[in-house]
C-alpha cells in the first residue's frame, strides 16, 4: 500500500469503529421500554434501576379490568430485573407487613416511609405503595416493586427507587381510573 494512503486508512478505520460503538450504545439505550406493565414511564428512570444485559422482555399477568392480584416482570434474557406485583383489596393494605413479612412477592429490605401523596415505603431493593381505588374487587390498590439484581445491603439505589416510584405509581393509579 502506498505510504500516502495509510493515514487515510487509519482515520477511516477509526471513524468506522466509532460509528459502531455509538450505534451499539444507542441501541442499548433504546432497549428500555417507554411502557412497563401497561404504564408509561421515562426510560431514564428505569435505566437507573437495571444493569444492561441481554434482550429485554416483559412477562405480564396483570388484567386491570379484572382487578385481581398479579405479577408483571421485566427480564434481561432469563434474569428478572424489575418485578412488579399489582394488588387489589377491599380495605387498606398494611404496607409495613407487605414489605417485611410476606415473602417473595412483596418483601422490601429496610423499607422507610417517604413524604408523598400516596402511602409509600422505599427500601434498598424495592418499594411498596398504596392508594384508594374503587374497582369491582375492592376499594384499594397496592403495588410492590422488587429489584432482584440489587443487593439488599446496597444503599446506593434508594433515591433512584424513590424517583421511579414517584413517577410510576401515580401513572399506574391513573391508568386504573383512580386519580
Amino acid at each position: 500500500m502506498k505510504a500516502h494512503l495509510r493515514p487515510a486508512l487509519v482515520i477511516l478505520t477509526a471513524l468506522s469503529l466509532t460509528a459502531v460503538t455509538v450505534a451499539c450504545a444507542t441501541s442499548s439505550r433504546q432497549a428500555l421500554p417507554k411502557v412497563i406493565c401497561g404504564t408509561r414511564i421515562d426510560p431514564d428512570l428505569t435505566r437507573r434501576l437495571v444493569a444492561p444485559g441481554n434482550t429485554l422482555h416483559e412477562f405480564n399477568r396483570v388484567d386491570r379490568s379484572e382487578a385481581v392480584a398479579a405479577p408483571c416482570v421485566l427480564l434481561w434474557g432469563k434474569d428478572p430485573v424489575i418485578k412488579l406485583h399489582f394488588w387489589w383489596a377491599d380495605g387498606p393494605a398494611n404496607l409495613r407487613y407487605m414489605a417485611e413479612e410476606t415473602g417473595s412477592v412483596s418483601r422490601v429490605t429496610d423499607a422507610r416511609e417517604i413524604n408523598f401523596k400516596y402511602e409509600t415505603l422505599v427500601g434498598t431493593d424495592g418499594a411498596v405503595a398504596a392508594a384508594r381505588c374503587k374497582t369491582k374487587t375492592g376499594d384499594h390498590f397496592a403495588l410492590t416493586l422488587q429489584l432482584p439484581q440489587i443487593e439488599p445491603t446496597d444503599q446506593s439505589h434508594r433515591k433512584d427507587i424513590e424517583k421511579f416510584m414517584r413517577a410510576y405509581f401515580p401513572a399506574t393509579v391513573k391508568t386504573l381510573g383512580c386519580a
